[in-house]
C-alpha cells in the first residue's frame, strides 16, 4: 500500500533521488555532452547540494520539503535548473499546509508542474526533452492516485518516456542544435525525471 506523503516520506524521496543521481551523474553528463553542452550533471549536482542546505532548516511538511527543492533548483544555472524549479514549485503548492498529503494532491501538482514546464519551454511529447518523461508520469499518477503503488506506475511511465527519446531528433533544447547527431542519445533531462519517480516509488511504495 502506498504510504502517506508526509515530511518524512518526502525527505526520504528527495534523499533517494539525490543518491540515485550521484550513481548516474557521469552517465547524465556524457549524454548531455553528446547532445548538448555537457553541463547537465554539474548543474543538477549543484542544485541537489543546495537542496541539502535548505533541508537543514528542517521543513515540517511535505509541502515545505518540496518548496525547499524548488528554491534550490531555481537558484541553479543552466536551462534545466529553473524548469525543474518551476515544476517542483507547482508540486509543492498543490500539497496541503499540514501533513499528510494524499496522492491525488501530489498528482495534481505533478500535472500542473508539467503544464508549466511545457508552457515555459514550449516542448511537447516527442521533442526529446524532459517533457517526454514528465507527461506520461503525470498521466499515470493521476490515473493511479487512489490505487496501490501509484508512484511505481508513474516511475514505469517516466522510464518508458525517457527510453523513447533515444531515437528521436530533438526539436527543443540544446540537442535541437545538433539534429541527427543526437539520435541514439537518451535525453538526460527525461532520464533525471525517471530517476526522480523511481526514487519516489522506493520511498512511498516500498
Amino acid at each position: 500500500m502506498t504510504a502517506a506523503l508526509d515530511r518524512t516520506a518526502a525527505r526520504r524521496w528527495v534523499e533517494a533521488f539525490a543518491a540515485d543521481f550521484e550513481t548516474q551523474r557521469e552517465r547524465l553528463t556524457e549524454l548531455d555532452r553528446a547532445a548538448g553542452d555537457g553541463d547537465f550533471g554539474a548543474n543538477l549536482r549543484s542544485a541537489l547540494g543546495k537542496v541539502q542546505q535548505r533541508l537543514a532548516a528542517d521543513p515540517d511538511t511535505a509541502r515545505g520539503v518540496f518548496a525547499a527543492v524548488s528554491d534550490a533548483f531555481l537558484d541553479t544555472g543552466g536551462t534545466s535548473g529553473p524548469l525543474f524549479g518551476m515544476w517542483f514549485r507547482a508540486l509543492s503548492r498543490a500539497l496541503p499546509e499540514t501533513d499528510p498529503a494524499d496522492l491525488t494532491q501530489l498528482a495534481e501538482g505533478v500535472r500542473e508542474g508539467t503544464a508549466t514546464v511545457q508552457r515555459l519551454g514550449g516542448a511537447e511529447v516527442g521533442d526529446k526533452t524532459m517533457v517526454d518523461a514528465m507527461v506520461p508520469a503525470a498521466a499515470a499518477l493521476v490515473d493511479a492516485a487512489g490505487a496501490q503503488k501509484a508512484l511505481t506506475a508513474a516511475a514505469e511511465a517516466a522510464e518508458q518516456g525517457a527510453a523513447s527519446t533515444e531515437e528521436l531528433v530533438a526539436r527543443r533544447g540544446r540537442a535541437s542544435y545538433v539534429g541527427e547527431v543526437a539520435r541514439g542519445v537518451l535525453d538526460p533531462g527525461a532520464l533525471a525525471v525517471a530517476l526522480f519517480f523511481r526514487a519516489g516509488a522506493r520511498a512511498l511504495d516500498g
